[in-house]
């Protein structure tokens, strides 16, 4: 008997336009679309041509009008500042209608760009969720991103207004915004007309007067706004990604298609029902902030936690647990890095016990891959099943995944299970042409991508097309490279750039991480490809150890290489290994290999805007020069 899955999987795959449309019923529209998908301009796909929705009224007033209105919709939950607020569907309905009015009054209206600039409080969801209503297109950039790398997306998006809010507080600090914006608009040739600038506690900004206003005397003023119908194809976000030559890429979201896909994922992919309480362990800066944290959740009816801390240290390393036990919390979404921060300083799971978790069904990881260790320690420590997924900014929802709702399929550890549906991926050679099972290639996926991935990039058709369509003409080019084995598992082992030349032999870094994350003293790894004269390229690792190991490093490191031998082969040519305090990261969690790539070869690079710490990086130089990095 087939699955669930393989039913809906078939489905997709042989009539995509009656799946998604019989999809669009769970969401409300103004004016139902004329066609489910306009092929008629390739690449450029368009899904629910004709209709007419708003977003904001599908995540919370039709959830007011249909009984919802005292459920909970969002608990901001902040050990940073020991504060836990609830807002039912009424509350936020009403507080984001107020503030489309505080925005409507200083002249946004539909198809006007808004940057939100903000820390992970309620304020943030509210100002994205008020510039949905006006049918207004919001740009979300990190809290604390650099001045200059928020010049640049203001010159990008031009946006008419920009949100910000006086801090964010980070472990042990604050982190004044306002400076940072009023350096990034003294540096941008393009200037907002006004700013809003939500003052917290800890720090109170000095505003521009004239050009920005104060969120609480702007909402004390203000009358609430309707909903805005807008056409399904018209953009609700634009959110920027890092892009090859060093310009951001404004990855494009559209209304309707993002609202059915998130709706339909919330059941299908997570199995939580409405009226449950969800948690992404995220930020509103990043994809997974957007797609499950502000929408997918109140699009789906459930609860949504709004969290700022971190894993560890808010105050420790069981602060998720409490707040699942807390918050009756159903399923999870966080990134691998967030797990491998807890065993490293709980490897036994001992903060696990003091917590009812009887409520948790659940956990999802996605982000970056999830190496086996990691899944291991998660399932045998929460006794729940712990899923991997794969997906990007740009898709805006899973590529691969395992289904909650469909049914389980058998897991396979390093693998994020099988293709969603409506994703066809496949794996290409260098030829274009497909490889067999098992072997490394690129990972694509055809085209047409079903609704909610991007449709272009922001004023960018031409851009969009080089950097995703052109390489595998007929496909997107994910960027990542991996594998699709006999049953149809797909496995992402690394970026397309850290599949490295070993002498001929195209080796995934990603598989000798898999290995040194077996090692029981090592809490997470990365290997990277450095320069060698005789092979083109060798294997570079990098160890970090659980705390309170205390053996000697050098029997660890020969342990290390000894097992990366014995299972990959020597064919991988792993010899060199370092063992380091920490890994460089971008405040999202991914490791940043190539930067590493570039101090071991000793080629000039620079911090990435992303990076959680630059001075992480002096201590990686310091350790590469003590095993003889960069060769001379």
């Amino acid at each position: 008997m087939t699955s669930g899955y393989d039913e809906a999987y078939t489905r997709a795959s042989k009539d995509p336009e009656a799946f998604w449309g019989e999809a669009a019923e769970g969401v409300h529209w103004f004016k139902r679309f004329s066609k489910v998908l306009d092929d008629s301009n390739p690449p450029f796909y368009r899904w629910f041509a004709g209709g007419e929705v708003n977003t904001a009224y599908n995540a919370l007033d039709r959830h007011v009008e249909n009984g919802r209105a005292e459920q909970p919709a969002l608990i901001y939950d902040s050990p940073v500042t020991d504060t836990i607020r609830t807002y039912t569907y009424r509350e936020l309905r009403d507080e984001v209608a107020r503030f489309a009015g505080v925005l409507s009054k200083h002249g946004i209206a539909k198809g006007d760009r808004v940057v939100i600039y903000m820390p992970m409080i309620p304020e943030a969801a509210i100002a994205m969720l008020g510039v949905a209503r006006l049918g207004a297109i919001h740009s979300v950039v990190f809290g604390g991103f650099a001045a200059s790398e928020l010049a640049v997306r203001i010159d990008d998006a031009k946006p008419k207004l920009i949100i910000s809010a006086s801090c964010g507080i980070e472990t042990g600090r604050v982190v004044e915004y306002k400076p940072l914006l009023d350096g990034a608009i003294e540096m941008a040739r393009h200037k907002p007309e006004h700013c809003i600038i939500y003052q917290r506690d800890m720090t109170n900004a000095a505003l521009t007067p004239g050009r920005d206003l104060d969120w609480d005397e702007a909402m004390a003023a203000a009358a609430p706004h309707d909903c805005v119908p807008v056409a399904a194809t018209d953009p609700l976000y634009i959110l920027y990604t890092s892009g090859t030559t060093g310009e951001p890429k404004g990855v494009v979201r559209d209304n309707g298609g993002h609202l059915v896909a998130l709706n339909w994922s919330m059941k299908n992919i997570y199995g939580v029902d409405p009226g449950e309480a969800w948690w992404s362990a995220s930020d509103v800066g990043w994809v997974v902030g957007h797609s499950y944290i502000v929408y997918a959740p109140l699009i789906h009816g459930n609860t949504s936690i709004l969290f700022e801390g971190k894993p560890v240290g808010t105050p420790d390393a069981g602060v998720f647990w409490r707040v699942i036990a807390q918050h009756k919390v159903a399923a999870m979404f966080t990134a691998p890095t967030a797990f491998r921060a807890i065993k490293r300083e709980d490897p036994e799971g001992k903060l696990i016990g003091k917590h009812d978790l009887s409520a948790f069904r659940t956990l999802f990881l996605a982000g970056e891959r999830s190496d086996p260790a990691t899944l291991e320690w998660a399932e045998h420590h929460l006794k729940v099943p712990v899923i991997d997924h794969w997906w990007q900014t740009e898709t805006g929802w899973a590529i691969c995944a395992n289904y909650a709702g469909l049914g389980f399929l058998p897991v396979k550890h390093g693998s994020p299970t099988k293709p969603a549906p409506g994703w066809d991926v496949r794996v290409l050679g260098e030829d274009q042409k497909p490889v067999g099972p098992g072997d490394i290639g690129a990972l694509v996926c055809k085209l047409p991508l079903p609704p909610g991935s991007l449709p272009t990039l922001w004023n960018a058709d031409e851009r969009y097309k080089a950097s995703y369509l052109t390489d595998y003409p007929g496909y997107y080019q994910t960027g990542d490279a991996g594998y699709i084995d006999e049953d149809g598992y797909v496995y992402v082992m690394t970026r397309t750039d850290d599949v490295i030349n070993v002498a001929g032999h195209r080796l995934s870094t990603g598989a000798m991480e898999e290995v040194l994350a077996e090692l029981s003293d090592v809490a997470e790894c990365a290997v990277i490809g450095v320069a060698d004269d005789l092979k083109g390229q060798v294997p570079l690792g990098f160890l970090v150890l659980n705390a309170g190991v205390s053996r000697d490093h050098a029997d660890i490191v020969r342990e290390a290489v000894s097992l990366v031998r014995e299972k990959i082969g020597p064919v991988a040519a792993f010899k060199t290994a370092t063992v380091i305090e920490r890994l460089p990261k971008t405040r999202s969690g991914k490791i940043l290999r190539g930067t590493m790539n570039k101090i071991a070869d000793g080629l000039d690079y620079k911090a990435p805007a992303t990076i959680d710490d630059p001075e992480i990086l002096t201590e990686i130089e310091a350790a590469l020069k003590e095993i003889g990095y960069p060769r001379d």
